[in-house]
Formats: structure tokens, C-alpha cells, sequence
């Protein structure tokens, strides 16, 4: 498809539910023109309804591999000639005892979690140069900060990408490049659900994914550019209670 004259360019991935939904949405009514990245086509489509009328690519990859994720991302460029916002957003938690852990299932926390979106941006990186501009957007997790009993693989692998985007915010001052990881609490989604009940999490304690939508959207627009480099975490009033004595040193953004 062509690219609307002035718009810009962001790949989202994990762009058929949950935040990376909600994050693909914000970013149409903002005339971002769109490339959708997700395993399945037909959440991938509806997502690409829901955001009409803004123009968009959808590249149905699994994003286990390098090779993967730099045909994602050369699949945007080929369509819009180039790539302003890369969203790393596609992730999966388990929830599951350490004494229960499989090497299975650590390695593909950590292959989606964290060395997709460092692929992703490793693909990306030649145009930003060439444009010399640039923002990367890692979603990250509370977990990373303050894992929960269960999230051993999970907490470790997003861990990785908070310091993914402090890597990227210094090596790309020199060519405009910013980065930001965006660490929300519990978020109202299928992947939330799978783990906790409404008995365990009740739904007033999670964010819906179209507030972790905004902060990334701020981060983009440079709202939040005092944060260029640093994990910002996202939470709800009602789950600060949970985190009191941690959030002293670390103040959240509440949406």
C-alpha cells in the first residue's frame, strides 16, 4: 500500500490483541500509517478494521527468529519506504513455579521476550541512520522490577529489554534515535486472564490496555523524553498499595 504524503511509519508487533492492539489504534488516529506484526492473520485484520481509515501492512511472522524479525521489518520499508516507531510489544507470560520450570519454556520466554525485540531493532537500525531519526518503545512488565512468585522466565526476559532501551537511547543520540521501555502492572488482557482470576487480580487493580496506549504515545510524541533511556513504570491508583515501599525510589505514571 502507499504511504499517505507526510505520515509517518510505526511497526507494532503483537498488533492483533491486547496492548499491541490498543497501542496500533492510538497510533492510527495520530495518521501513523501501520505495519501489523503478529502470528495469526485474522486478529491481525481485525485490528487493521478497527483502525480504518489509516493505510497499513500486515506481516504475519512467528517472531522466533532473527531472520523473522528482520523480515518484518524490511516488509514495512519495502511498503512505506521507511520506519519512524518500532513498538517492541509481542511477548508471552507463563505463569509457572521455578521447581515447574522447563528449559523449554525459559527459552521461549527469553527468544520472544527479549532477543525478538533485539532483532527487531538490530533490522531496524540502517534506517535509522539513514534517517537519522528514530524511537524504539520496548514494552516491559512491573515484573521486570517485582516479579511475582511464578514469573521466573518471564520477569527475567523483560528485564532484558529495559536495558535494551537504555543501550539504544545512548548509542543513538548521535543519529536522533530515542528508546524507551514502558513497564505497566497488571493489564486486562487474555494473556493477564490466563494467569490470574478475577478472585486473585480483582479488574479494578489492572490498567486497560488503551492507558499503557497513552504513556507509549507520549513517549513517541517526547511527553515523556526526561525518560529517554529509562524503564517507566505504569500503574493503576489501586495497585500502588501493592508496591509502596518500592515505588519511593521508582515513581510510577498513572494514565
Amino acid at each position: 500500500m502507499s504511504q499517505p504524503t507526510g505520515s509517518k511509519v510505526a511497526l507494532v508487533t503483537g498488533a492483533g490483541s491486547g496492548i499491541g492492539r490498543a497501542i496500533a489504534l492510538a497510533l492510527a488516529r495520530e495518521g501513523f500509517s501501520l505495519t501489523l506484526v503478529g502470528r495469526r492473520s485474522d486478529p491481525l485484520r481485525e485490528t487493521a478494521r478497527l483502525a480504518a481509515p489509516a493505510t497499513y501492512e500486515m506481516a504475519v511472522v512467528d517472531l522466533a527468529t532473527a531472520d523473522a524479525c528482520r523480515a518484518a521489518v524490511e516488509a514495512c520499508v519495502a511498503c512505506f519506504g521507511r520506519l519512524d516507531v518500532l513498538v517492541n510489544n509481542a511477548g508471552i507470560g507463563v505463569l509457572r513455579p521455578i521447581g515447574q520450570t522447563s528449559p523449554e519454556l525459559v527459552e521461549d520466554s527469553y527468544r520472544l521476550n527479549a532477543l525478538a525485540p533485539a532483532w527487531t531493532t538490530l533490522a531496524a537500525w540502517p534506517h535509522f541512520e539513514r534517517q537519522k531519526a528514530g524511537c524504539v518503545v520496548n514494552i516491559s512488565s512491573m515484573a521486570s522490577f517485582d516479579p511475582f512468585p511464578g514469573f521466573f522466565a518471564y520477569a527475567g526476559s523483560k528485564a532484558a529489554v529495559n536495558l535494551q532501551a537504555a543501550s539504544i537511547a545512548k548509542e543513538g543520540a548521535a543519529i536522533g534515535v530515542r528508546a524507551f521501555a514502558v513497564a505497566p502492572g497488571a493489564v486486562e488482557t487474555a494473556m493477564l486472564r490466563a494467569s490470574f482470576d478475577l478472585a486473585a487480580l480483582p479488574a479494578e487493580q489492572a490498567l486497560d490496555p488503551s492507558a499503557v496506549a497513552r504513556v507509549v504515545l507520549d513517549c513517541i510524541s517526547g511527553v515523556h523524553d526526561r525518560y529517554n533511556g529509562r524503564t517507566i513504570p505504569v500503574l493503576p491508583e489501586s495497585a500502588k498499595a501493592g508496591y509502596r515501599g518500592w515505588i519511593r525510589d521508582h515513581p510510577p505514571i498513572t494514565p
